[in-house]
């Protein structure tokens, strides 16, 4: 059965697949995915629920770092299965009580569609969904899914690393080691392919730049 079809009946797509299309309806008019944001990366993060605290602390923090996504030419974009009336509601008392701007849109799912498609809703948890983060590529592909319980709030840093150590692997070819740019090993250096060949794999050893053969690093560059 092809990607299309399997994506048709319900399931969500994985990583290094394309997006659903979607029309979808938001605080900010109606956008169909992936294509309003061609060109551009774009995380769209889903939330349990409007006028809850774990997700007011979730977007202030959002909208404390979404000059730094766009900067690296990326967009946020929240999702719920809530009324966009409530999002509009819940948005101006997060302005005029916590003192800042949600200038992403924020999409309305209120029969829980767009949840569904992508994987969102906990059947044990009625029509809210999980905490879930997907990062999508210029091309409209899916290239990161996280997932959070109810309980947890998310780290927004952690998901702008993630979103650059994407972008670095693109820009590079190379893999990103843990805690990128500031590994323990390596610092803000990334790791290169490891050698095919028995002559490469012989050139490799004992290079300044390798622990081995297999596990080689260079300045980002």
């Amino acid at each position: 059965m092809s990607e299309a079809m399997e994506l048709e009946r319900g399931s969500m797509p994985l990583l290094g697949q394309k997006l659903p299309q979607m029309r979808v309806t938001t605080t900010q008019g109606t956008f169909d995915l992936p294509d309003h944001f061609k060109g551009k990366w774009f995380v769209l993060f889903s939330h349990p629920g409007d006028f809850t605290p774990v997700c007011t602390t979730e977007f202030y923090a959002f909208s404390k770092l979404h000059e730094k996504f766009r900067e690296v030419n990326a967009e946020l974009i929240g999702h719920s299965v809530d009324q966009v009336f409530s999002h509009i509601k819940w948005i101006e008392w997060i302005e005029d009580n916590l003192d800042t701007k949600i200038d992403f849109p924020v999409i309305a799912d209120d029969r829980g569609k767009v949840a569904e498609k992508l994987g969102m809703l906990h059947p044990a948890m009625g029509s809210n969904t999980v905490r879930a983060v997907f990062i999508v590529d210029p091309e409209g592909v899916l290239r990161l899914v996280l997932y959070y319980p109810q309980e947890v709030g998310r780290n927004m840093d952690e998901i702008l690393r993630a979103l650059k150590a994407l972008q670095a692997h693109e820009q590079y070819k190379v893999a990103l080691p843990a805690n990128w740019p500031n590994n323990e090993l390596l610092q803000d250096r990334v790791i290169i392919p490891p050698a095919t060949d028995v002559e490469t794999a012989n050139r490799r050893r004992g290079s300044k730049d390798c622990y081995d053969w297999w596990f080689c690093h260079k300045k980002p560059e």
